[in-house]
C-alpha cells in the first residue's frame, strides 16, 4: 500500500527534478542574469521543500516517553 509519506517523498523529488530540468533547458536556450537568478531561486526552493518533507514529516511510530 502506498502511504502519504511515500507520495510526499516522490512528489518532492519530482519537484526538484522538474525545476532543475526546466532551468537547465531554458539555460541552454539563453537566459538573462535576472532569469538565472530566478531559476536558481526556484531550484533552491524545491530542494528546500524536499528537505523539509524528509526532515519534518512524522515517522509514524509510537514515541516512548521517559520519566
Amino acid at each position: 500500500m502506498i502511504t502519504a509519506r511515500e507520495i510526499a517523498d516522490y512528489a518532492s523529488a519530482g519537484l526538484v527534478f522538474g525545476c532543475s530540468g526546466l532551468a537547465g533547458h531554458y539555460a541552454s536556450l539563453g537566459m538573462t542574469p535576472v532569469q538565472w537568478a530566478g531559476a536558481a531561486v526556484a531550484v533552491l526552493g524545491s530542494v528546500t521543500v524536499a528537505v523539509a518533507v524528509r526532515v519534518w514529516a512524522p515517522v509514524g511510530g509510537k514515541v516512548q516517553q521517559r520519566d
